[in-house]
């Protein structure tokens, strides 16, 4: 445990350490903002542009190596909100520091994404490519560009000669889960969310996602089966207000299908400690 003049004196060297480096309340304010949104892993894309904004042209000589991954973070919020003006100031500084940064190519590449200048980027994804074939962001940014240009096919095609290589990547089955809806193969779709619940069983979301998909295809076994699936997302999550909704609807329609009643709901609801207004 530590002693009381100890996190004392780390308090005082972070002071010092913030007059040192010529920041004001308000800077290191937004510094810590935008920490904790990378932290938090939140697309608020807004409000990283206009905090980071600020931020960069105001204090960037004083931020030290922060300046770099903020310069990343707030060129991607600004690629989001259409302000490409932002986002090549930022790609610029980045630039000039990390000529030959893969994550720099990267980068680039998504601004051209943005500008819907698609050869060229899958140029730099694929120079990307050649000097590390295992270089994941990229392959998934060619991807993304598949599915920008309404290739459904071939980004599904992709991402499962993707999903071959790196089995465990979960956004990548998520993605692909997505892909099969779009294109109503249920089936698919369903075992593409499988596997995200066996890798992450606690996912309310994904609980919830596949009894939506089961729910779809219809049947007796598939309707039992999402009943079973709206209750664990709502186990899971008491505020999931989709699975509820979902439970519902199952229930509305359980005297001709799976004898799910509304009174069944109910006490299965009771029994999480979920009231009903």
């Amino acid at each position: 445990m530590r002693s009381s003049t100890e996190i004392s004196w780390k308090k005082t060297s972070s002071r010092l350490l913030i007059v040192l480096m010529g920041l004001t309340p308000l800077s290191t304010e937004m510094r810590d903002k935008l920490r904790k949104w990378r932290e938090d892993t939140c697309r608020n894309s807004e409000q990283i542009v206009d905090v980071g904004e600020e931020l960069i042209s105001e204090h960037a000589s004083k931020l030290g190596d922060d300046i770099w991954i903020i310069y990343e973070q707030v060129m991607i919020a600004a690629l989001d909100c259409s302000r490409d003006d932002l986002a090549l100031i930022c790609l610029q500084e980045l630039r000039k520091q990390f000529p030959d940064s893969h994550r720099v190519k990267r980068l680039t590449g998504m601004r051209l994404e943005a500008l819907e200048r698609y050869d060229e980027a899958n140029k730099h994804y694929d120079a990307i490519l050649q000097d590390d074939p295992t270089n994941t962001a990229a392959r998934k940014r060619k991807i993304s560009i598949l599915k920008a240009q309404g290739k459904s096919t071939e980004a599904i095609r992709e991402l499962n000669e993707y999903l071959e290589q790196f089995v465990g990547d979960q956004e990548a089955w998520h993605e692909l889960s997505e892909l099969y809806i779009n294109e109503h193969d249920y089936g698919k779709a369903a075992f593409c969310l499988e596997e995200l619940m066996m890798t992450n069983p606690h996912n309310h979301l994904y609980c919830e996602q596949y009894a939506e998909v089961k729910y779809t295809q219809g049947g007796l076994e598939n309707l039992e089966l999402s009943r079973k699936y709206f209750a664990q997302a709502l186990r899971l999550n008491n505020r999931n207000m989709r699975a509820l909704f979902g439970l519902y609807m199952l229930a509305g329609r359980g005297t001709k299908e799976n004898k799910c009643s509304i009174k069944a709901v109910e006490e299965m609801l009771e029994s999480m400690q979920i009231t009903m207004s």
